[in-house]
């Protein structure tokens, strides 16, 4: 089971707009989940991190189409992060 939208606003600190946007342009795919008349979304844990990884690049300044192919390049390749995060002797 993934987690709703309040949480993953609360964990990750994104305006809710920028949330859908990402699901609109389709670099995240939330569960949809009927209760009563409501419908909830449920997002992966995969969706968790992507959100997590485009905010980053979103904040930095990159458009979505860049900061989506940035995020998914660095999830590809974790190793990446830690290159870029040492600092030259």
């Amino acid at each position: 089971m993934g987690i709703r939208t309040p949480e993953l606003l609360a964990k990750i600190d994104i305006p809710r707009q920028k949330l859908y946007y990402l699901e609109q342009k389709g670099f995240i795919k939330p569960k949809k989940t009927m209760i009563g008349e409501k419908e909830f979304r449920e997002y992966s844990e995969e969706d968790v991190k992507k959100v997590e990884f485009i905010w980053k690049y979103l904040k930095r300044g990159f458009k979505y189409k860049i900061a989506y192919e940035k995020a998914m390049e660095e999830i590809a390749n974790p190793q990446l992060n830690l290159i870029k995060s040492e600092k030259p002797a």
